[in-house]
């Protein structure tokens, strides 16, 4: 009895799984989730939902919060495990619907169908009789028409437009591809954010998200040989770039690429993208102390980005050195913020009878580091879903010939194009009146 309940509960599942309506609902469910997911930024700092948004008394804060977000996981929904496991049924819903329901359909599509009985030509959803009987130029015509045909004893049947029956098939195992692709980028890929000096080495630490079976690499060193920003004619940035070396363990050089917004440096499935970059201090001398390294700040003024310090020359005077942007002149300014002169890297100047220098001025950079071990297969997905759109285009259509007494009657049926299906059966009546004598 306990093993009848079991196969009777197997059975209601999988007979649930396979309903075309309960697929379509999770897909919906999945879209939905996946609009949440756009909408709301994810992967993000407590503060920032805190930030972006707080807890006040108006309807839409009292709807969506920092909190709701935060409790619900939609800071990162896409791995959320109650999203995984939508994912999953999907996936199961999608190989029942397509094992117990397109497979046998395509099956059925391919049986040789003879209709002997009138009421069944006539509903067909098109009719017509033709005078006179010539089987020989009825399969002329038909296969003039590229149809295929089956000649049993005094009728005939014949179809075209297959492949349009087995799109559906493929889009169903796009899909499936897809999430596979998904979930394994999901599980075994990770993404990391690292924020290096120019010229300094890093190894790979700072992990964002990871999957449950990623690992890192420790075998592989990284560093920011240089680093530069090109410039449009408007001063706006053009373009900033990184040159990135990756060594191994033995300090040997394995790679060395330039990288710059949509153009990473991929190396063993490992992509390292530029993402932004700053500035951090600045090194000097004042006087004839010793090189000062001294932290520097970002404002925005007038939507104009600009980094400013402010250090004693002596023990009356302080200065305010601002940057906009790199490799161009430095502005010093007073306290009072009265300019007092321009200098570059590298130059010696003279302030209230002490010398100030500049040397560099240090730069980070910022890298996104990130596997996705699933994205060929996900790529694939997406390719064979555009080609099943392609293919779901097709026609199918079914045509049935039968000889009673001295004429011949056709019924036709396709599944889209009905236009173009009419034209098909003018054609094929035409050519049968025209080679068959009557």
């Amino acid at each position: 009895m306990q093993l009848l309940n079991i196969k009777n509960i197997v059975w209601h599942t999988f007979k649930r799984l396979r309903n075309l309506s309960f697929s379509i609902s999770l897909l919906l469910i999945i879209a939905i989730i996946s609009i949440i997911g756009t909408v709301i930024e994810q992967n993000q700092s407590i503060s920032y939902y805190q930030t972006t948004y707080p807890i006040k008394n108006q309807l839409l804060n009292s709807i969506i919060n920092w909190k709701i977000i935060l409790n619900l996981g939609l800071d990162h929904i896409y791995s959320n495990p109650c999203f995984i496991i939508i994912l999953m049924v999907f996936f199961c819903s999608l190989l029942a619907c397509t094992f117990s329901n397109q497979l046998p359909s395509l099956r059925n599509a391919r049986k040789w169908k003879f209709l002997q009985q009138a009421h069944k030509r006539n509903n067909r959803s098109h009719f017509a009789k033709l005078e006179q009987i010539s089987i020989c130029n009825m399969i002329y015509s038909l296969y003039n028409n590229h149809y295929y045909i089956f000649h049993k004893e005094r009728s005939l049947y014949a179809y075209k437009g297959l492949a349009g029956r087995i799109a559906p098939i493929i889009v169903h195992f796009s899909i499936i591809l897809t999430l596979i692709g998904s979930l394994i980028s999901l599980l075994s890929g990770f993404t990391a954010q690292e924020i290096i000096p120019e010229g300094e080495i890093f190894h790979i630490k700072n992990t964002i998200q990871s999957g449950f079976n990623s690992t890192l690499p420790d075998n592989l060193i990284g560093k920011i040989k240089n680093f530069d920003i090109t410039y449009n004619k408007d001063n706006s940035i053009k373009q900033f770039l990184s040159n990135i070396v990756l060594y191994n363990s033995q300090g040997q050089n394995i790679n060395q690429k330039y990288i710059f917004v949509n153009s990473p440096l991929i190396f063993n499935g490992i992509t390292f993208y530029q993402t932004d970059w700053s500035i951090n201090s600045m090194r000097l001398k004042i006087g004839n102390s010793k090189i000062i390294q001294q932290p520097i700040k970002k404002n925005k003024i007038n939507n104009q980005i600009l980094w400013s310090c402010q250090l004693p020359i002596n023990s009356t005077t302080h200065i305010i050195l601002i940057v906009t942007k790199l490799n161009d002149q430095i502005s010093i300014y007073d306290t009072y913020k009265n300019l007092l002169i321009y200098t570059t890297s590298n130059e010696k100047i003279v302030i209230n009878n002490t010398a100030v220098e500049i040397l560099e001025i240090m730069t980070n950079t910022g890298i996104q580091i990130k596997t996705d071990p699933g994205i060929f297969i996900t790529y694939t997905g997406f390719l064979t879903l555009m080609i099943s759109i392609i293919i779901s285009y097709i026609s199918y259509s079914q045509v049935w010939v039968n000889s009673i007494i001295q004429h011949i009657e056709i019924a036709g049926f396709t599944n889209r194009a009905t236009l173009s299906f009419e034209e098909d059966l003018i054609n094929i009546e035409e050519i049968y009146t025209k080679y068959t004598w009557i």
